[in-house]
């Protein structure tokens, strides 16, 4: 039995999915910082990736309305990635705003 490339990479996309939400459901509330900061830099990585993908011409017959599956899924990993990488500075900026002082000015 010979799998398709398509098949693969959503075998590897369901397993990543499972693997990243057992490993950051398990991390303690105090290493979760260190753990966003890591996220944004993998996250970086996932968008080079998935513009590669779906910048990339591949010969295949899988379309969703007329537009090529994978350039669907590279879209949506820029999408998903964006929000992790825009959220985990949000959550930064909040966090860094918590330790200025409130000092009244005069």
């Amino acid at each position: 039995m010979e799998l398709s490339m398509l098949t693969v990479l959503i075998m590897v996309f369901v397993l990543a999915c499972f693997i990243g939400y057992f490993v950051i459901w398990n991390v303690t509330p105090a290493l979760h910082t260190p753990l966003m900061a890591v996220s944004n830099a993998i996250s970086g990585i996932v968008i080079v990736g998935a513009i590669l993908v779906a910048g990339t011409v591949v010969y295949t017959d899988a379309q969703v309305m007329g537009i090529e599956l994978y350039k669907i899924i590279g879209f949506l990993a820029v999408f998903f990635a964006s929000i992790n990488i825009f959220g985990g500075f949000t959550v930064t900026r909040r966090m860094l705003a918590m330790f200025k002082s409130k000092s009244k000015p005069r």
